[in-house]
C-alpha cells in the first residue's frame, strides 16, 4: 500500500502484520493481489511484505527495451534499502523463485531463510521455446489462454473443476488478456527469462533453503528442483504429489504451512 522509486520507476509494495520480515515474490502473471487469501495466515506472526516487480501489478511498466531477471533482483534490493531491512525470509514461486535464487546468491547476508517453489537453476532450450510460444500467441486472448493456462495446473486439478475453469477462462480472455498494456508487460517478463542463469552462483547461498517441487509440474519439472538441491548446500526438498506448477492455488493450506514453518522454525541445538 505504498511505493518507492527505483531508477525513476514507481515500485509498489505492501506490508501486513508485525514480526520477522517475510517477503513473497510473484510468479510471472501474478501481482500483490494474487496473495489476498494468504495475507491473514502469513502475517499472523510475521511482517509480511508483498512486492510487484517492474511490469507487474501496480508497479510501473518498463520501456520497450529488453531486460533480464537481474533487473528484478535489483528492484528487490532497492526494497530492502527503502525499508531498512537487514535480513528477511524470502519465499518465491516460479518467476519469483528464480529472482529469489539470484538474490540469495548475490546478497547472501540479507537472506535469513529461502523458500523456493517451482523454479530452476537455468533456462534451457525447452523453456525458451515455451516462452516464445507464449509471446507468439499474445495478440489473441483466446489463443494466449489455451497456450498458457492449462499447462500451469495439474490435469487432475483442472479436470475436477469445469465450472471454475469456465469462469476463469471467461474472466481472463474477456478482461485481462484483452488489456494490451498488461500483455506487453507479460511479453517483456517472459522474454526476461531467456537469459536467466543462476547455476554458477548457487553455491554462494548461505541461507537455510527449502525447495518445494510439484510432481505434475510441466513448466519447471521436479527434476529441475532436484538439480537445485544438488547446487545449494544443505537445501531440503519437498515433493508434492499430484500437484502442478500453480502450487499456491492447488495446495493453498500446505503452501502456506510450508512457508510459515520453514521461515520461522528455529531448530538449532535441538537434540533428539
Amino acid at each position: 500500500m505504498a511505493n518507492f522509486e527505483y531508477k525513476g520507476k514507481k515500485i509498489y509494495y505492501e506490508t501486513h502484520g508485525e514480526g520477522a520480515p517475510l517477503i513473497l515474490l510473484n510468479g510471472i502473471m501474478m501481482s500483490t493481489l494474487s496473495w489476498q487469501a494468504f495475507i491473514a495466515p502469513l502475517s499472523a506472526g510475521n511482517r509480511l511484505i508483498l512486492l510487484d516487480f517492474l511490469d507487474q501489478g501496480q508497479s510501473d511498466k518498463h520501456s520497450e527495451d529488453a531486460y533480464g531477471v537481474a533487473l528484478q533482483v535489483e528492484v528487490l534490493k532497492a526494497l530492502y534499502d527503502h525499508l531498512g531491512l537487514e535480513r528477511a525470509a524470502i519465499a518465491g514461486i516460479s518467476y519469483g523463485g528464480n529472482v529469489a535464487l539470484k538474490f540469495a546468491s548475490e546478497y547472501p547476508a540479507l537472506v535469513h531463510r529461502l523458500i523456493v517453489c517451482n523454479a530452476l537453476a537455468k533456462t534451457g532450450a525447452w523453456l525458451t521455446e515455451l516462452g516464445k510460444g507464449w509471446v507468439m500467441s499474445a495478440q489473441d486472448p483466446a489463443q494466449f489462454y489455451y497456450t498458457t493456462i492449462p499447462i500451469i495446473y495439474s490435469q487432475e486439478f483442472y479436470n475436477a473443476r469445469p465450472d471454475w475453469v469456465k469462469a476463469r477462462r471467461e474472466f481472463l480472455t474477456g478482461q485481462v488478456f484483452t488489456n494490451r498494456e498488461w500483455m506487453d508487460a507479460i511479453e517483456r517478463l517472459t522474454a526476461s527469462m531467456d537469459s536467466y542463469d543462476a547455476q554458477g552462483q548457487l553455491d554462494k547461498i548461505t541461507a537455510k533453503t527449502l525447495l518445494v517441487a510439484s510432481e505434475c509440474d510441466s513448466i519447471t519439472p521436479a527434476y529441475e528442483m532436484c538439480k537445485l538441491r544438488d547446487y545449494i548446500k544443505g537445501a531440503d526438498l519437498v515433493l508434492l504429489p499430484g500437484t502442478g506448477h500453480a502450487t499456491m492455488y492447488e495446495r493453498p493450506a500446505l503452501f502456506a504451512s510450508l512457508i510459515i514453518g520453514f521461515a520461522n522454525a528455529e531448530l538449532e541445538g535441538l537434540v533428539i
